[in-house]
């Protein structure tokens, strides 16, 4: 997954190359830089710095997450709830909305 920093440069490049390059490449160009920056990020295989990109995870939860996680993968979302102390339905809703899964699925409403 790509830091914020990554994706502001990306889409900052972007901009630049509306002006040398005109209109329709430009915007052609962004358009595949905005898509690459909204890939998933599976929980069961995230490293600490890609957790912590998530607005609202934090260090002290990434780290409840790798702890739970080093006793066995998780295998739902329900799982993660359960077994990460502080990862309720309201925090599950925006990780996922900001593309973490587990086990390639988002959560369902």
């Amino acid at each position: 997954m790509q830091t914020r920093f990554q994706a502001d440069l990306a889409a900052f490049a972007a901009f630049a190359l509306f002006a040398a390059l005109g209109r329709r490449a430009a915007l052609g160009l962004c358009a595949l830089l905005l898509c690459a920056t909204c890939h998933a990020l599976e929980i069961n295989q995230a490293n600490v710095a890609e957790l912590d990109s998530l607005r609202g995870m934090g260090p002290a939860l990434s780290a409840k997450v790798l702890q739970a996680r080093a006793q066995k993968p998780f295998e739902s979302w329900r799982d993660v709830m359960k077994r990460v102390s502080g990862f309720g339905p309201v925090k599950a809703q925006q990780f996922s909305d900001q593309g973490l899964t587990v086990n390639g699925q988002a959560l369902k409403p």
